[in-house]
């Protein structure tokens, strides 16, 4: 048993990211890098409140990047990675949920609601950008914090939909 605690994202300054990141699942088998020289520039990402990011998250929020997909290099050494289609959509779209089939590790979402594009799981990285906003916030529960330096919307954080709730 480790003596000092692992994943402390304060032991990783942003400038170590410069020109992007990988991460990995539990287990190892899929590591999945991004090369972005503006990760750690501005505020990216979101943060979701939607039942489905929190089932498969499995906490009460989902920390979600959204970026062009020839940004992302995916790795599946052992052939675990699979996917569930999500048909239970607000859009109608599927979401097509990708995981490790080992350990369970989310890693990746994709859809057609977001054509050249991947929703990456940020859980598996050592550090996670500021998010730029908060999604589904009429579903975040009534003991969470707030964010004051994210916007937060109603129900979706992009889209036509979008309707600011701070």
């Amino acid at each position: 048993m480790p003596v000092d605690p692992t994943g402390d994202p304060k032991q990783h300054d942003a400038s170590e990211f410069a020109e992007g990141m990988s991460g990995s699942c539990l287990c190892g088998s899929i590591t999945v890098t991004i090369k972005d020289s503006e990760l750690f520039t501005k505020p990216r990402g979101h943060l979701c409140h939607c039942a489905n990011c929190r089932k498969i998250a499995g906490s009460y929020v989902a920390s979600n990047l959204l970026i062009e997909t020839d940004k992302v290099h995916v790795e599946d050494k052992n052939g675990t990675l699979k996917t569930y289609e999500d048909k239970a959509t607000l859009s109608g779209n599927s979401v097509f949920r990708k995981f490790c089939s080992v350990d369970g590790n989310p890693i990746s979402s994709e859809t057609e609601s977001y054509p050249g594009k991947i929703v990456l799981k940020m859980g598996m990285y050592p550090r996670i950008p500021q998010p730029e906003a908060e999604g589904f916030g009429l579903h975040k529960h009534e003991w969470q914090g707030e964010h004051p330096k994210i916007d937060t919307y109603e129900i979706k954080w992009a889209g036509p939909e979008r309707k600011k709730m701070n």
